[in-house]
């Protein structure tokens, strides 16, 4: 479903996409690791057109994203935000419903809420929580309503950028485990970057190590550790030594 054909991009002189390859089937889970400023957050923006590459191209179904008609095209996409990037001012069902409630997938207030309402209970939220302020939510809770807006508009592609960043081991299971069962009861097509190597595990179906500005290996989950690549032997295992150079 989503394609990257030797992409690449650079921010003055630091080349962060030397030529990235990569295909991403449709209904698939695929997780994409790396090191801190390897590029992972860069490739994901350049897919949805926040970044425009410097060549290369970006197939969505075949057809060029750069191309694309704009809110067509992001209407197809979910996206869990790293840090929750929930509206403070908006209540909890507002803030799942946001993209109900404007623009070309608007629905009238009062389906906009009911819709919220049950994919917040797809989440494990409770319906009080719909009226509810972020500030008055867990971190957690923060991450589950993030995860109910991401599927409120029924996206065919949902991008999760660091999804258990900040929570416990045991809430970052639970969000793994809902990640999962969503994309798969969904049919949709996800793409995950992660440094959790507990979310790798969980959630893909197919692994990306994206390490100086190219994909350093792919292939699917289980051939992981029996992989052979000296790259992504350190990087799962978190060894200091080895070909990626840690910054002392």
């Amino acid at each position: 479903m989503i394609e990257l054909r030797d992409v690449h991009k650079a921010f003055g002189s630091n080349r962060v996409l030397r030529g990235v390859n990569l295909t991403i089937p449709g209904g698939t889970s695929m997780v994409i690791i790396g090191g801190s400023g390897t590029g992972k957050s860069v490739a994901l923006k350049s897919i949805l057109g926040l970044v425009k590459p410097d060549s290369g191209t970006i197939l969505l179904d075949g057809e060029d994203v750069a191309k694309a008609e704009r809110d067509a095209f992001l209407a197809r996409f979910g996206m869990l935000f790293q840090g929750g990037a929930l509206f403070d001012s908006l209540t909890v069902w507002q803030n799942v419903a946001f993209r109900l409630l404007r623009g070309s997938l608007k629905r009238p207030i009062e389906e906009a809420r009911a819709i919220a309402v049950e994919k917040l209970r797809r989440v494990g939220l409770k319906p009080e929580v719909a009226d509810l302020f972020p500030a008055e939510l867990s971190g957690g809770m923060q991450k589950r309503v993030g995860l109910a807006r991401a599927i409120a508009a029924e996206p065919e592609i949902i991008f999760f950028d660091e999804p258990t960043t900040g929570l416990d081991p045991i809430m970052a299971g639970v969000i793994n485990e809902l990640i999962r069962e969503i994309v798969t009861e969904m049919g949709a097509t996800a793409m995950t970057i992660t440094h959790d190597m507990s979310s790798v595990r969980a959630i893909a179906d197919h692994v990306a190590m994206l390490h100086d500005g190219v994909i350093q290996w792919t292939g699917p989950v289980a051939d992981m550790d029996a992989s052979g690549d000296p790259y992504l032997d350190q990087f799962i295992h978190g060894r200091a030594e080895g070909p990626i150079e840690a910054v002392r």
